[in-house]
């Protein structure tokens, strides 16, 4: 019998599909699931689901309730990641005070004030787990489920645990593209590498021909190109295509958020497609369903098919050999060699029951690892910032944020964020104490005369041109 703990196990919908997923898997039935949240207001309702799939089934698996963390993870073999800290109070933060300021997010989960700073509440809580898990399984692998995906993925390499971070962007785009070719899904050889909410697809082909001159002559189609503008003018530019959407990808990019006008061209899609703040709306509509009461009530109890997520498949490859191929979250380490060695790299993977295999992708093309690199040096800093507790950090990270920068200054950037860091200071131990340093203003007056300080020779030299054209 495996011992999967949940942690974050509040979160219901996401919860339960994993747990189904993994209990309509063969040689998985007698998987015991340890659920954990900080409280008791939710998992009751999914373990009482649980209990009724197992007995409705006839199952030998087994589910468990708990709000401690270590009591969870001991002897554990799997630890899946779903929490969020600051639930829909912090996000609502992450979403408004930038808004106030002009930057525009539709997600805010992944980079940008949001994701920094959700970054910043998240990874210290992880930070802690790791070490309990150090000590108390230290075999166990992380299924880690927690955005901004690649900022917590980065942290957890710094520490000593076996993790792969999670997502289903790759498997949904694939069913975009597949429908676009007119392909079945599982007819596409296909290879996709990158960083998260940012890999390309760099191979597309059925029966060993290409497809991109046919997805390419489809997204020239008005009926297409209206579907997915922004990712459609990224693949027109950059010449891949990638894996997430117009709502989550023109937060990445400095061109269809910055202004009004770009706003109208390109985000005018319905929710998740570019509409301001649409996840915080969705998330903050989730929470108060919540709020009325079991909503697993009334769920059937027969297993599902499978859903399109990992970690059942995961979990199946590494308990019974079965091997399995999909796209990992992982310290790149040489996988993609233009991409810096220590970053959080996505790409292919294969799980047997040797464990996790990751496969050596190489170069990608130079456009691709040069746009990726706007967002790496964003999780950089930010990293930093939520390891070492410098506030600077925080400032320089989001200060790289494409669409930040496109909207503000920098002395905007820096009050910005010591809003945000101080509306959050409940969810941020590793600030105590510490704030943001602010910069002076300084008045010019209109008759103020410049100091004689040494001239730089360059501007020297344009001095002298101008002298002399005139």
């Amino acid at each position: 019998m495996a011992k999967v703990a949940i942690i974050g196990a509040g979160s219901i919908v996401f919860c339960k599909t994993l747990i189904l997923d993994t209990l309509a898997t063969d040689g998985l039935e007698d998987t015991e699931f340890a659920l954990m949240a900080p409280t008791t207001r939710r998992t009751p309702y999914v373990e009482s689901f649980v209990n009724r799939v197992i007995e409705a089934n006839g199952l030998p698996a087994r589910v468990w309730l708990t709000t401690d963390s270590r009591e969870a993870v001991k002897d554990a073999d799997y630890v899946i990641t779903t929490f969020q800290v600051g639930g829909v109070e912090g996000f609502e933060a992450d979403y408004k005070i930038p808004l106030k300021y002009g930057v525009d997010q539709c997600i805010g989960d992944t980079l940008g004030p949001g994701g920094v700073f959700r970054a910043l509440r998240s990874i210290p809580v992880m930070m802690d787990l790791a070490r309990d898990m150090e000590e108390l399984c230290p075999d166990a692998l992380v299924l880690q489920y927690v955005n901004p995906m690649a900022m917590v993925c980065w942290a957890l390499g710094t520490t000593k645990v076996k993790f792969v971070g999670l997502c289903h962007g790759v498997q949904t785009t694939l069913d975009l593209i597949s429908g676009y070719v007119g392909v079945p899904k599982e007819e596409i050889d296909f290879l996709c590498a990158g960083i998260n909410h940012m890999a390309w697809f760099l191979k597309l082909e059925h029966h060993g021909k290409d497809l991109y001159p046919i997805l390419r002559e489809r997204f020239e189609r008005p009926e297409y190109y209206v579907n997915e503008k922004v990712r459609g003018e990224v693949f027109r530019h950059f010449g891949y295509f990638m894996t997430e959407s117009t709502g989550h990808l023109a937060e990445y990019v400095p061109w269809f958020r910055k202004n009004q006008k770009a706003l109208d061209l390109y985000c005018d899609e319905p929710a998740f497609g570019g509409e301001s703040g649409a996840y915080y709306n969705w998330c903050k509509y989730v929470a108060e369903k919540y709020a009325s009461g079991d909503i697993l009530a009334d769920e059937p109890v027969e297993l599902p098919p499978r859903s399109v997520e990992y970690g059942s498949y995961i979990i199946e490859a590494l308990e019974t050999g079965r091997t399995f191929k999909f796209n990992g979250n992982v310290i790149n380490g040489g996988m993609i060699t233009n991409l810096p060695p220590d970053c959080c790299a996505e790409g292919p993977i294969y799980a047997d029951g040797a464990g996790l295999h990751k496969t050596i992708v190489g170069d990608l093309p130079p456009q691709c690892a040069a746009l990726n690199m706007t967002n790496i040096n964003v999780q950089r800093l930010a990293v930093q910032a939520a390891l070492t507790g410098d506030p600077e950090h925080i400032v320089q990270a989001i200060a790289l944020d494409p669409l930040t920068s496109a909207v503000l200054t920098l002395k905007e950037i820096r009050e910005m964020a010591t809003e945000m860091l101080e509306a959050e200071r409940q969810w941020l131990p590793q600030f105590e104490g510490k704030t943001i340093r602010p910069t002076p203003t300084i008045s010019i007056p209109r008759d103020v005369k410049r100091a004689e300080v040494p001239i730089d020779p360059a501007l020297a030299i344009f001095a002298r041109f101008g002298e002399l054209a005139r």
